[in-house]
């Protein structure tokens, strides 16, 4: 199942977004950035792993499918888009859903990668990152991140050898789901449009570039 965000106009480009580790496809982050890409021309196609699917159906809790799994599903959902809606064709996700489409970015051959707060590390475990894929990776990526996230701070992330392909989006005193600080005068929503207006203006150049 899909659930798609069209926009009015022609859109600049198509976005597979895959959700996170505990939250679905239609939950407020994922519904409110679908639906703010959409007004910015972007159309947006999200889906469930089946371990999501499965609680879909019974309402059970599962914890996600193994690695090996996810990346199936990613990539059976991938070739199955692909053939429906020609065109720029991006990939990403919230969280997990996006660090295993950084697995695949450049294997499906990806117009471009989106990532939004992507899970460096576990949280409690920066000194052991999940980041050598990312040194090499050849897809133009964005990567939208919280200053603040327990899962790739800042500082942390900063230190870390990531590929020229990457470009990286800081939000001011955000979390892992782009909440800021009150004292820092953001609201949430501010920081929502300005994630999407970023990765908005990403794509757009990436698929004027190929032009």
């Amino acid at each position: 199942m899909f659930l798609e965000n069209s926009p009015k106009n022609q859109p600049v480009a198509t976005l597979m977004l895959a959700h996170g580790a505990g939250a679905a496809m239609d939950s407020g982050f994922m519904q409110t950035m679908a639906a703010n890409l959409a007004q910015r021309d972007i159309r947006v196609l999200r889906f469930e792993f089946p371990y999501m699917a499965a609680r879909r159906d019974d309402g059970i809790r599962r914890p996600p499918n193994p690695r090996n799994l996810l990346l199936d599903c990613w990539k059976q959902v991938y070739h199955q888009v692909r053939s429906s809606y020609p065109g720029f064709l991006a990939i990403g996700g919230k969280s997990m859903g996006g660090r295993m489409a950084s697995m695949l970015a450049d294997e499906l051959a990806a117009d471009a990668l989106v990532c939004l707060g992507y899970p460096f590390h576990a949280i409690g475990k920066a000194d052991t990152p999940r980041v050598a894929h990312l040194s090499g990776l050849l897809t133009p990526t964005l990567i939208v991140q919280g200053e603040r996230d327990p899962m790739g701070k800042r500082q942390t992330v900063e230190g870390y050898r990531l590929s020229s392909a990457i470009q990286m989006h800081w939000l001011e005193a955000a979390d892992h789901d782009f909440k800021p600080l009150k004292r820092s005068g953001f609201t949430h929503e501010q920081h929502m449009q300005t994630a999407a207006d970023a990765v908005a203006g990403f794509l757009r150049n990436v698929a004027n570039n190929r032009m």
